[in-house]
């Protein structure tokens, strides 16, 4: 988003200008990656994976359209992360489903590793951000995912890009976990040491 930010600035206030609201542009990334995650089901690894990375940029676009707008405050934020979620799951669901119609245990059980795993590191960031900790850390957001899977999809080999993904999401919410646990203990230290 820092490297594209202008670009991303001028289609925003452009879209922004024609009337159409941040809102709109979530609901067609949402349903584009339904649609993505049916052709993967339906074993069009390579035409659901190019769809699902043309629509995933409209991520970044609809919170640059929002922030604009001068809407990008927590009820903003909240309409915008959780259709993130659902195009997350849909995208792995249409790999479970193109695992058990090819009979391959082992992609169906990698795609939902990496599937609870992306839900655990989205999960640790929330659930700290709420009670007042920081949690952005760790190698694999939302985007290092993508940058993974997609090419896995695309060129039909979805289960290396699972097995990355497998590993690497359970050890970057195990990354944020620790990092949460360290900026509590430095909170009960500087308590601690103001009581004294």
């Amino acid at each position: 988003r820092k490297i594209f930010s202008r670009v991303l600035n001028t289609i925003g206030g452009f879209l922004n200008d024609l009337g159409i609201r941040p809102n709109v542009i979530t609901l067609f990334g949402l349903f584009g990656n339904f649609i993505a995650a049916i052709l993967i089901g339906m074993g069009h690894l390579t035409w659901g994976g190019l769809l699902a990375m043309v629509i995933w940029p409209l991520d970044a676009l609809d919170g640059t359209m929002a922030r604009l707008r001068g809407e990008d405050g927590n009820y903003g934020s909240f309409i915008d992360s959780t259709p993130d979620r659902y195009s997350e799951i849909a995208i792995y669901g249409g790999l479970m489903v193109h695992f058990i119609r090819q009979n391959q245990a082992l992609g169906i059980v990698l795609a939902f590793l990496a599937l609870t795993g992306s839900l655990m590191v989205s999960y640790t960031r929330a659930k700290a951000e709420s009670l007042g900790y920081s949690a952005k850390n760790g190698w694999f957001s939302r985007a290092e995912r993508y940058i993974v899977l997609m090419p896995g999809i695309i060129f039909r080999r979805p289960d290396i890009s699972l097995w990355i993904l497998a590993v690497m999401t359970y050890f970057t919410a195990l990354q944020r976990f620790f990092y949460v646990r360290r900026q509590a203990r430095q909170i009960l230290t500087e308590d601690s040491n103001h009581k004294e």
